[in-house]
């Protein structure tokens, strides 16, 4: 996990601040969006390239009482890193055979299962360990990766567990499942999946499963489904300050901020006459007498390629725009006869409260989505961790209110919301 000092000792030729601060107040956020439920922070990725030792720990400060990761190699860090407060529970929940089921047991995590294979794993292990393991049995209402189909694969999945629980050897502590678009508010399979969801559930209840927690609300069923909500919503994305729909509402419009900003020194400034070509294939050749920047960082510190040309970055007070190719390495900007010194702080994405580029702009650029610009940035670029002290905040109440176009109960949202969004 790439956890890196709060103070770098020397210049750094770039960095990605990590702002805890908002970090903490998106969890009360999104808490106050969902009162009646807990909030699960998931840091998988490592936290979608925030750091996750750090940014869980200030996601438990801020009131979530679950943490998420994908592997149970994240999680099982996790733990053994992390000094988390006795109660906090952490679930993983994309396993293969022959996984560290032993090793997840021994450390209280909760292990997802989505059919009789993993059952038989877990099990085995549990009674080679000689304590029950925590399960929570994923049901496939839609979405078509993991969970067990509806029917016949269902009703076995929950039958054997619930023998394996009158034997002592698991626990079914959650019920949960999955949304495929739910970042698109009005899209027909969010009602069929969450009609799908509580059958299922219902049918393993019916049979004797009590479980601790049921599920299925991601970041924009969070935002903008309330009726999905049930005992534990699952907050991704929208942790870190990014709109899981920013066609529908903007981070701000949801009372969050972007988490991360990523910025880096210019390493060169020089005058080139006109007609002079710029980095590999020489896509951009300058219209006119310039100066041009190098900026240090490339696409093995994971800035998108595809954003070559048309990603944007703020030099001097100014929006730039990529020249050319983006290499390994660096890319150049067209400063158009600005001087600014070598050294002078180039800030490719941040929360955009200085006209900074944000996440969703490069995601733009590149034709890709925000989730994927933050959660690529490398291990070359060090994390540098800001507001690591937990400071006291008023929350106020929100309010939930319905927005016009959209079914009444479908959309929650807090005072200072403008629109609707995921």
């Amino acid at each position: 996990m790439n956890e890196t000092a709060t103070q770098p000792t020397a210049p750094l030729r770039a960095r990605a601040e990590i702002d805890l601060g908002a970090l903490r107040a998106n969890v009360r956020a999104l808490r106050a969006l969902a009162p009646g439920a807990a909030l699960m922070a998931v840091v998988k990725s490592d936290a979608y390239g925030h750091g996750a030792v750090p940014c869980a720990r200030a996601a438990v400060e801020a009131g979530a009482t679950w943490l998420g990761t994908a592997t149970p190699e994240e999680a099982l860090e996790l733990r053994a890193r992390a000094g988390l407060p006795d109660g906090v529970r952490i679930m993983c929940w994309l396993w293969t055979p022959g996984g560290p089921w032993r090793e997840a047991i021994r450390a209280d995590l909760d292990v997802s299962l989505s059919g009789m294979w993993a059952l038989r794993e877990v099990v085995a292990a549990a009674r080679e360990v000689g304590v029950p393991a925590r399960v929570q049995l994923k049901a496939d209402t839609g979405l078509g990766r993991n969970g067990c189909q509806p029917g016949d694969d269902w009703a076995e999945l929950v039958g054997a567990a619930l023998r394996a629980e009158a034997e002592g050897l698991v626990r079914v502590t959650g019920l949960w499942s999955h949304f495929a678009c739910a970042d698109e508010p009005g899209h027909p399979s969010v009602d069929a999946q969450l009609a799908l969801f509580r059958e299922m559930v219902a049918y393993a209840e019916e049979r004797g499963v009590r479980a601790e927690v049921r599920h299925i609300a991601n970041s924009p069923a969070t935002l903008t489904r309330p009726d999905s909500h049930f005992d534990l919503v699952r907050t991704g994305i929208a942790v870190y300050g990014i709109s899981p729909s920013p066609e529908v509402g903007s981070p701000a419009d949801f009372g969050l901020r972007p988490v991360m900003t990523l910025k880096a020194s210019v390493a060169l400034v020089k005058q080139v006459p006109g007609g002079h070509g710029v980095s590999y294939g020489h896509h951009y050749v300058t219209p006119g007498t310039t100066t041009l920047g190098l900026v240090p960082v490339g696409y093995a510190d994971g800035i998108p390629r595809h954003a070559s040309g048309t990603g944007p970055v703020l030099v001097g007070g100014k929006w730039r725009t990529v020249a050319g190719r983006i290499a390994m390495d660096q890319f150049v900007v067209d400063l158009g006869g600005d001087e600014p010194e070598a050294g002078a702080e180039a800030i490719l994405f941040g929360a955009g409260d200085r006209g900074e580029p944000t996440a969703e702009d490069w995601a733009q650029a590149a034709g890709t989505i925000a989730y994927e610009i933050v959660t690529r940035i490398g291990t070359r670029v060090p994390r540098v961790y800001v507001n690591e002290v937990v400071v006291p905040e008023i929350v106020p109440e929100v309010v939930p209110e319905v927005v016009p176009g959209y079914e009444e109960g479908d959309v929650a949202q807090g005072p200072d919301v403008k629109r609707s969004g995921t």
